[in-house]
């Protein structure tokens, strides 16, 4: 394995006419990946594929946004399809029995989004979710796959800094996926033991330049989130594994490496932190 894809979801509906092939690409090319689980249907359909491909690892989990129905436009997604998200509960049991397959290297994704939240009602009950999976990733001793998402007015930041503090020393230490926050967010995050993924909106945007040239390399690893946000040269195009290779070039840049140093080094974060 050269590169690691360490956030997509290639059990997703967009990938349905031609996921073997899409999986197939990336893995010829020396690239491994983690299909995220955002909810019961795509947690059970990341654990299958483990157990079809070498080089294929997934995590299980419930998204913030399935926590409530609602539409997610495709402008919102950087990607050409929107979806209505589902209003479930999460289920211990029924995540703790996928948990236990040893391909299952994190919990996950769960945390908070504000994106679209109205009201303090849907922020307890992203709260009550998240403890629940801190809960199940402490018992089966597997790191937390981070989603956090601040609006205009509300920093889901400083609300998770707050709801984790008090588990730190028990959780391993986890990921915060698609960092967005700011540069004292990124300095409590990793004083709290937190690693951070980066994917393809670097490489058409400058917002983040300055903290991904402040966070630590050994705390950086890289990730596509296909089929969304596809980096430049493919924007608004489905996003995939493979393209995770404009990510570690724009990372090398921002990062004063070589294309050969982020590679090795975001491979070898990516299986200390998920023992791969």
């Amino acid at each position: 394995m050269k590169l690691f894809d360490a956030h997509t979801h290639t059990q997703f509906s967009a990938f349905d006419k031609d996921r073997d092939a899409v999986i197939k690409r990336a893995l010829d090319q020396g690239i491994g990946m983690i299909n995220v689980g955002s909810q019961k249907d795509t947690s059970v359909k990341a654990v299958e594929l483990v157990q079809k491909y070498d080089g294929v690892y997934a995590t299980v989990g419930l998204h913030p946004i399935h926590l409530e129905k609602s539409y997610h436009d495709p402008g919102e997604l950087g990607y050409e399809k929107g979806f209505t998200s589902r209003a479930e509960e999460f289920e211990h049991d029924f995540y703790k029995k996928l948990a236990l397959n040893p391909k299952v290297v994190a919990i996950g994704e769960c945390g908070f989004d504000y994106y679209r939240t109205n009201g303090e009602e849907i922020k307890v009950m992203q709260k009550q979710a998240l403890v629940c999976q801190i809960d199940l990733a402490i018992e089966v001793s597997k790191p937390l796959m981070i989603h956090c998402r601040s609006s205009k007015t509300d920093n889901a930041y400083a609300d998770l800094i707050k709801a984790i503090g008090p588990y730190i020393g028990r959780i391993k230490p986890s990921v915060m996926h698609f960092f967005a926050g700011s540069h004292e967010d990124a300095d409590i995050l990793v004083d709290m033991g937190f690693s951070f993924t980066f994917g393809g909106v670097i490489t058409f945007v400058h917002d983040y330049d300055k903290v991904v040239k402040k966070i630590p390399i050994e705390r950086i690893i890289i990730e596509t989130d296909a089929p969304y946000v596809a980096p430049a040269p493919f924007r608004g195009q489905r996003n995939e594994p493979l393209y995770v290779k404009e990510v570690a070039k724009k990372m090398a840049e921002l990062k004063n490496m070589t294309y050969e140093e982020i590679c090795e080094v975001t491979l070898g974060n990516t299986k200390r932190i998920f023992s791969i």
